[in-house]
């Protein structure tokens, strides 16, 4: 499946800003399900210039900063991407959860090093034994874990309320249990650290998904939103995603952008401004698939 993803976030000032230094992640990675055709970012007012490099997990940042006033900053991400098929749960292994523990609480394989950032808190993701509480009925004894995995996610998606906007990029995951709802990026972060309190490794992913119009009705430009779920280590099986907002193992209408330990990892713009005043945020997505070549 190819898609076409257009990105825009536009900040507009109250006062105009002298001085701004900005970081983005807003390019998409390789990943051993995709593949990206190619991608760019489209920067107003124009930088001197831009300077990408792959963080420590090895994701696409671009950097730039503006050194003369603007009243506003428009930065616009075009790439296009190639998703494989959705992943086959039959064909993986029967690993239990508890075997896959012991594998990272013994590192050895550069595969296992590579997870172990993923074992312990984070900034946005801490206060990890009530967690452990909660997905603990999901993980018996000898349980397969990309089985008990799928049950912890299902679980979130019955327990918890999608209700945009009753949280905010700095909520904490003990707000998010207390109150019983949240946002996808909430969703991720409560899954992350389930995991992470039964000592398996499990990462944040941001992304995006590609969204159908209601029957009836058009497709609206722009009107999709980007997206976050979770991915856990199954040792031998690698990586496996699960989007605890949607109930489902990552498909191939997922694109993913960047990983990290938590949401701060892979923030998609920010920076440092010099005046300015107050601000105002929009952001404009829209995830449309490229229709594929007849022979």
């Amino acid at each position: 499946m190819k898609f076409r993803i257009t990105h825009i976030t536009a900040y507009h000032y109250s006062d105009p800003v002298a001085l701004s230094w900005n970081k983005a992640c807003l390019l998409p990675r390789d990943t051993k399900r995709q593949r990206c055709l190619s991608g760019k970012l489209k920067i107003e007012p124009s930088p001197v210039a831009v300077r990408e490099r792959s963080d420590c997990f090895g994701n696409r940042k671009s950097y730039f900063s503006l050194q003369k006033s603007h009243p506003e900053l428009i930065v616009t991400a075009i790439s296009e991407v190639d998703v494989s098929p959705s992943l086959d749960l039959a064909l993986l292994g029967n690993a239990s959860w508890e075997d896959i523990r012991v594998q990272l609480a013994t590192p050895g394989a550069e595969e296992v090093l590579e997870a172990l950032p993923f074992l312990h808190e984070s900034a946005l993701v801490q206060g990890l034994r009530p967690l452990a509480a909660y997905a603990r009925p999901s993980f018996v004894s000898g349980r397969p874990l990309v089985e008990a995995v799928g049950e912890l996610m299902q679980r979130i998606y019955q327990d918890f309320k999608y209700d945009k906007g009753s949280t905010n990029i700095a909520t904490p995951v003990a707000e998010v249990m207390t109150n019983h709802h949240g946002v996808c990026q909430d969703f991720a972060h409560l899954g992350v650290g389930c995991l992470r309190a039964l000592g398996l490794a499990a990462r944040y992913v941001s992304g995006y998904i590609e969204t159908q119009p209601l029957p009836g009705t058009e497709r609206l430009i722009g009107a999709d939103a980007s997206h976050a779920w979770f991915s856990v280590y199954c040792g031998a099986d690698g990586w496996i995603d699960f989007d605890p907002t949607n109930n489902q193992v990552v498909s191939d209408q997922h694109v993913t952008l960047a990983w990290g330990r938590d949401f701060s990892d892979v923030s998609p713009l920010r920076g440092v401004a010099f005046g300015g005043g107050e601000h105002q945020v929009n952001v404009s997505v829209d995830v449309s698939r490229i229709a594929e070549a007849r022979v």
